[in-house]
């Protein structure tokens, strides 16, 4: 089913208050392993070589010992959570879910054990600090049961970048600033501080940051771009220093234990609307092999376990899709151009103002065709719709149920190297 852009023109807005789950929104320690580990099965054991016995007339022969069968593959541990699992546990894990007021409510509870929803997300801003948000989110992993994830923890996110996209402050975290003023700094010092921030966020139980922003607004041009330049969330005005910038956030973040996304690819700097509150967001100028994608190439290179699409269209790549729902997008160029194996996670597809016409069946069905893996969605009812729709799907289509299989295999590959999987230790 392809879901087609819309052609009306809004003017931008600057949505600051509330963090969605990216255009408002999104953070990375001991590097975490590469998402897609390479199964290399154990040496053969060597096959005992027959030896020619020549028998005397008051002996036996000796038997030709039998060859020692070469062992099979060990599967992972992904993959053996994986086959643990029934098909609704599975559709769960390609959900984040938006903690409403930050809270974990009975809709949050309901959906996590009927729905199986693996991974949540704090959705405001907060200055409780982090004892507060640490009670908060044991309560989250307190739900990871064997009934309702298989025993699978919870990647719990927030949106914490810095400056006015900082959604988690108070006692115990530091006041970050824009990543306009972190790009002033070496990336030798923007590594340390956020390995920093990292720690912080992982002592709140927080394990997932949306960020860093990889996204380069042309010199000159901040006022114009609602998404990025006009919240100062972007490292720089050129890729280079903005591909620095974003390798040495997600390292640090890395070796604090805390997982990353970069965002919004394939960018939002050339765009005028923000997505979270306008439609038919529409970039005409980036190509499929624009050097303003250096950022997320040099993500990639270094490990970055997410990496979140966007919801505005690109004309000179697909005009007909948005990014988020476009093959060529999220399979050819994530995963193909820039040989991304991670996961690929969908900007806020529950209540976004680009995506708001589109049925929630629709937005989740299409997002994994093109080759999503997480769809974020801040609100209980969307989320609860898509899951249905992954599982109708997948029970009448073979081939989508393994695609369902592929998506959730990325994303329990991401919490092995997270420590979030029973036989993970």
């Amino acid at each position: 089913m392809t879901t087609r852009r819309f052609r009306r023109r809004w003017l931008p807005l600057i949505v600051v208050a509330t963090l969605a789950a990216a255009c408002v929104p999104a953070v990375a320690s001991t590097p975490i392993p590469t998402l897609t580990p390479t199964l290399t099965p154990p040496s053969p054991s060597p096959t005992a070589s027959p030896v020619a016995v020549t028998p005397s007339p008051m002996s036996t022969p000796s038997p030709t010992p039998a060859p020692t069968p070469s062992p099979t593959a060990i599967a992972s541990c992904a993959q053996q959570t994986l086959a643990s699992m029934t098909e609704a546990q599975r559709i769960g894990q390609l959900f984040v879910l938006g903690l409403a007021k930050n809270q974990l409510d009975a809709a949050e509870r309901a959906a996590i054990a009927r729905y199986h929803i693996g991974s949540m997300t704090f959705t405001q801003q907060t200055a409780v600090g982090v004892v507060a948000i640490r009670k908060i989110t044991d309560s989250v992993q307190a739900l990871a049961t064997r009934d309702a994830t298989d025993g699978v923890r919870f990647f719990i996110a927030a949106n914490q970048e810095g400056g006015l996209i900082q959604g988690l402050s108070g006692p115990g975290f530091d006041v970050i600033p824009s990543a306009v003023t972190q790009g002033t700094w070496s990336p030798s010092l923007l590594e340390s501080r956020a390995a920093r921030w990292g720690a912080q966020l992982l002592k709140a139980g927080v394990n997932f940051d949306f960020a860093p922003v990889a996204d380069v607004v042309p010199p000159g041009t901040d006022a114009e771009n609602a998404p990025i330049g006009q919240l100062k969330r972007e490292y720089g005005h050129d890729p280079a220093t903005v591909a620095s910038h974003v390798v040495a956030f997600v390292d640090g973040m890395t070796k604090a234990g805390v997982a990353t996304s970069a965002k919004h690819f394939p960018g939002l700097g050339w765009v005028v609307g923000n997505t979270d509150s306008t439609a038919d967001v529409v970039d005409t100028v980036t190509t499929r092999h624009d050097p303003y994608l250096k950022p997320f190439a040099a993500a990639v290179r270094a490990g970055v376990p997410f990496v979140m699409v966007s919801l505005a269209t690109y004309e000179k790549i697909d005009p007909d899709h948005l990014a988020v729902f476009s093959p060529t997008i999220v399979d050819g160029m994530l995963r193909g151009d820039l040989g991304f194996n991670g996961v690929i996670i969908s900007d806020a597809l529950g209540g976004a103002k680009a995506i708001v016409a589109i049925p929630p069946a629709t937005r989740a069905i299409d997002f994994l065709n093109a080759g999503g893996d997480l769809i974020i969605s801040n609100q209980v009812v969307p989320a609860t719709e898509m899951a249905q729709a992954l599982a109708a799907r997948a029970a009448a289509k073979p081939s989508f149920a393994k695609r369902v299989d592929d998506a959730a295999l990325h994303v329990l590959e991401a919490k092995e190297a997270a420590g979030l999987l029973p036989c993970g230790g």
